[in-house]
């Protein structure tokens, strides 16, 4: 009887939302927003965050910046109310007082947030609105504040422990394989032989993160090569008709391309995780492996050249690199390449520098066509870490040092 029970209710439930939810088929979806935070029936709640997800997905930009509007607007933070509370709470601090803080201090939209995402799918669909989100409302105050809240549920839900890592084979599903494909960001795919030639292979890696709620979704990608020595370009890695290695006797292991693939995740970080499992994986897998480096781009030099008056210079494009990766600051203090503020966040050292490494038209207008080896050292990558992360210590090889202070010698003159 009370299967039954629950099960008439159910039922009941949802033809008593759906005749509700007629009621508001013709509201705007605002409105469905407002309804949605409020109700308590978790069958109309379903059914009103299917319908505002589903509206949201059919709207044009400007529909789509009213929305985040109204959000930005309506659903904020109430600080008089939040105020009385915490005054409360300093005067008579309790379990009480301090949930009413926490009450108070949060605003609706991110419980509107987290009610969407109780349905099938809204994970990725919120993932989609957040991208629409940073698109759209670059430069609003409002909307980049409204954007924190997504950022700090997306960090809760797309936290480490919730993420899977899965290797690409040439075995896995054409629809993730052509993810792949579309999402590469370092070094393009330009066909399904080029792709195969990546994954394939014996000396050849691919691993990626997935989540749960998005199972065909690929978050983030690490392309490795297993290689004998550390390469100092990056065209050897992808040409066709190359001799492969047999795993077992690689000593090396080259990350060299790591790509972002969910633009709505942006800020969310996964490239420390990934890549010190990965390392850890082939380690366990492949003894033979004694290095894990990475074969870098270094997006920004050409640019900072250009910026800085240094176009007349006549020495060794390496050298001159290595002073922007260990000197050239941004508004901030850190590191003005963003590559290298990824790696040496992760706790990797500036291990060297290579000219004509990227011949590509890409990799000659970012940087000259010079590339950076980043070396990951598993036994000191936390110590490194700190020291950046606490007093943005650049760790630089000797040879890359000894490059650096040599340039800026010449630059001074």
């Amino acid at each position: 009887m009370t299967v039954l029970s629950d099960l008439l209710s159910a039922v009941f439930e949802r033809g008593l939302g759906a005749a509700r939810l007629g009621d508001w088929s013709r509201r705007p979806v605002e409105e469905l927003a407002d309804a949605l935070i409020t109700t308590h029936g978790e069958t109309s709640g379903h059914m009103l965050a299917e319908q505002v997800l589903a509206r949201f997905k059919a709207m044009d930009d400007a529909t789509k910046l009213a929305f985040f509007q109204h959000l930005a607007e309506r659903m904020n933070v109430d600080p008089a109310a939040t105020r009385r509370a915490l005054n409360a709470y300093e005067e008579a601090p309790s379990r009480a007082s301090y949930r009413a803080y926490l009450s108070a201090s949060e605003p609706p939209r991110q419980e509107l947030i987290r009610r969407l995402n109780q349905i099938e799918g809204a994970t990725g669909a919120l993932v989609e609105m957040r991208a629409d989100l940073l698109r759209l409302g670059r430069g609003m105050p409002e909307l980049e504040a409204l954007d924190l809240d997504f950022g700090h549920l997306f960090r809760s839900w797309f936290n480490r422990g919730f993420l899977v890592l899965r290797r690409i084979t040439w075995q896995t599903p054409a629809d993730i394989l052509e993810k792949i494909i579309a999402y590469e960001a370092v070094h393009a795919i330009d066909s399904w032989d080029d792709l195969r030639r990546r994954v394939q292979p014996e000396d050849r890696r691919c691993f990626a993160f997935f989540h749960p709620a998005m199972p065909d979704e690929p978050l983030i990608f690490v392309e490795v090569a297993l290689t004998r020595g550390i390469p100092g370009a990056v065209q050897p890695l992808l040409t066709e008709g190359r001799e492969e290695l047999e795993a077992g006797s690689a000593d090396t292991a080259v990350f060299y391309s790591i790509s972002n693939c969910q633009t709505g995740l942006a800020g969310i970080s996964f490239g420390n995780s990934l890549i010190k499992q990965v390392a850890g994986d082939l380690a366990s897998e492949l003894p033979g492996i004694a290095r894990f480096v990475t074969l870098s781009p270094i997006p920004g030099l050409m640019e900072w050249i250009r910026e800085a008056d240094v176009s007349a210079w006549q020495g060794d494009l390496s050298a001159l690199a290595a002073h922007y990766l260990l000197n050239a600051k941004d508004g901030r203090g850190a590191p003005r390449d963003p590559v290298a503020r990824f790696h040496l966040g992760n706790g990797a050292i500036v291990h060297a520098l290579h000219e004509d490494a990227d011949l590509s038209p890409k990799g000659r207008t970012q940087s000259g066509g010079v590339m950076v080896n980043y070396l990951y050292d598993l036994r000191r990558t936390a110590e490194q870490h700190e020291a950046f992360a606490t007093d943005g210590t650049v760790a630089a090889s000797a040879a890359v040092k000894a490059q650096a202070s040599a340039a800026q010698t010449m630059l001074t003159r």
